[in-house]
């Protein structure tokens, strides 16, 4: 054999003494193979620094193992703990993940999405991104099944996993006003995401159900800095909110940061802040964030389940939402 050049499927058939279609076998799970073949072929394969061509099998078997996930952002911590419940839940399936970074815009996502499919994955993952109806349409016209994870679209028949959003956001409303909070503001995420829409309504029916309106708002679009600068916004009043509903927990810290470091004012005595999603940093002293929890593996559960049904030609519930639960912290 050369020493130059990647090592073939044909060169380990030749050292274990067997055909090229066995070895193919060996490699392929659930293919019938004798254990002393097996055993020749991966003796043969080790000694010879052998791996298998996992995109080269999928053009012949039209099965990749490989899901993509199409992801906005990561620096929110929800997203990597997300990841890597994702990644090893898949993997127990037998299945790999396909990492694509996105941003909010569809004609970005198209283009991502565009791309993965020429890997020809087994399906997709769409997590907080949008999805027209369009590109909904052109996956599954490709037969790739597609899961938003904590988004939902506004039709029928698509298939998503999220939190209940609007029950999270009247939990937020209740407990300011059974603290007595009477000032009460919301810095919002992205306006386009089914999640932003459904936190704030449902804030605003909890708070007109005890006789409230909405005192400030602001926009912070899920992003630490503007959170921030939403913050400087809502505060450069002489009259101040004595209490914010932010839409998620990256921008709950930041805007604790500037309401203690830059304003000098105390969390939760002058100003009570509530979150969303209640990531791991949530709970550490320097925060103590008062939060409403997604339950991150149930959900990961549910898209797995969702798409692994999709994938083997079951039926899956097209929606699927989860409970949360209001984490009572020093913020509030």
């Amino acid at each position: 054999m050369s020493t130059q050049g990647k090592v073939t499927s044909l060169d380990v058939a030749k050292r274990a003494g067997v055909s090229r279609s066995a070895v193919s076998r060996v490699f392929t799970p659930g293919a019938s193979v004798s254990e002393r073949t097996a055993t020749k072929v991966r003796d043969a394969a080790d000694a010879l620094g052998y791996r298998p061509n996992v995109l080269a099998r999928a053009m012949l078997t039209g099965k990749s193992k490989i899901i993509g996930l199409v992801v906005a952002y990561l620096d929110n911590h929800f997203y990597p703990t997300m990841l890597e419940l994702l990644s090893e839940a898949l993997e127990r399936e037998g299945y790999h993940v396909l990492v694509f970074m996105a941003s909010h815009t569809a004609s970005d996502i198209e283009d991502v999405v565009s791309q993965i499919l020429d890997y020809q994955v087994d399906g997709l993952v769409l997590a907080s991104v949008a999805l027209s109806s369009d590109l909904a349409d052109r996956c599954r016209a490709s037969g790739v099944p597609v899961v938003l994870f904590n988004r939902m679209l506004e039709t029928d028949g698509e298939l998503a996993v999220v939190s209940d959003n609007r029950a999270g956001g009247r939990m937020a409303a209740e407990h300011f006003v059974f603290s007595g909070r009477t000032r009460i503001g919301h810095i919002a995420g992205w306006e386009d995401a089914s999640t932003q829409r459904d936190r704030e309504a449902g804030f605003m029916e909890g708070l007109r159900a005890a006789g409230q309106g909405l005192f400030a708002r602001e926009v912070g679009d899920f992003r630490l800095n503007r959170a921030q600068d939403a913050t400087r916004r809502m505060f450069d009043t002489e009259i101040r909110p004595d209490a914010v509903f932010v839409a998620n927990d990256y921008m709950a810290f930041g805007v604790m940061d500037v309401l203690r470091a830059e304003l000098g004012l105390r969390v939760p005595d002058d100003v009570a802040v509530i979150g969303f999603d209640d990531v791991p940093s949530a709970a550490w002293p320097a925060y103590g964030l008062t939060t409403v929890r997604q339950d991150a593996q149930a959900m990961v559960t549910a898209t797995v389940q969702a798409l692994l049904s999709e994938i083997q030609g079951q039926s899956a519930v097209s929606q699927t939402k989860l409970p949360v639960s209001l984490i009572k912290r020093s913020s509030a």
